[in-house]
C-alpha cells in the first residue's frame, strides 16, 4: 500500500495518479482508499486541515497524487441581487452550517429548512450534484484558498 504524508504547495512534475473524494472524506485525517488507477493508498494528514481539491500529495516512494472533488448531493441557492443574497448568507451563517459561497450563489448540504429560508428571500434552489468545497472558516486553517486552481495554468 502506498502511503502519503506530505502535501505539496506547487509542483510542475507530472502527476502519477489521482483520488476522487467527496467533502466528508476530504475532511478526514486518515483515509484508506483506492486511487483512480486502482492502487491502494493510505493518507495520513494533520487533523483539522482538510484536503483541498487540486492539491497534490506525495507518497513515501515519490508518487504524486492529485486530489479531485467528487460531485455529491448539494443544494445551490442562486440570487439575483447582492442585498438579498447577503441577507440569505447572513441567516445561513447564523445557523452555523457549512457553506460554499460564489458570486450570487451559496451551496450547502441538502436541508429542506435551509432551502425554504433561501426560497423565502426569493433565491432559486438547484439540486444538481456538484463538487462541494465549503469555506474552512475564519478560525480554522486560514480560510479557503483557491490558489491551487492557478497551479495548473503553467
Amino acid at each position: 500500500m502506498l502511503q502519503a504524508y506530505e502535501r505539496l504547495q506547487h509542483t510542475h512534475d507530472p502527476i502519477d495518479d489521482s483520488i476522487t473524494l467527496d467533502h466528508d472524506t476530504r475532511k478526514k485525517a486518515r483515509i484508506k482508499i483506492k486511487t483512480d488507477k486502482g492502487l491502494d493508498l493510505g493518507i495520513f494528514m494533520e487533523r483539522g486541515h482538510p484536503l483541498l481539491v487540486g492539491e497534490v500529495l506525495k507518497t513515501e516512494c515519490g508518487k504524486l497524487i492529485e486530489i479531485k472533488g467528487q460531485a455529491e448531493p448539494v443544494s445551490t441557492a442562486i440570487g439575483t441581487d447582492w442585498l438579498t443574497f447577503s441577507k440569505v448568507c447572513y441567516h445561513l451563517g447564523n445557523r452555523h452550517t457549512v457553506l460554499q459561497v460564489g458570486e450570487l450563489w451559496v451551496r450547502f448540504k441538502p436541508d429542506h429548512v435551509l432551502e425554504q429560508l433561501a426560497e423565502k428571500y426569493g433565491l432559486s434552489v438547484n439540486h444538481t450534484p456538484a463538487i462541494f468545497e465549503p469555506e474552512n472558516g475564519a478560525y480554522g486553517s486560514g480560510g479557503h484558498s483557491h490558489a491551487h486552481e492557478q497551479d495548473h495554468s503553467h
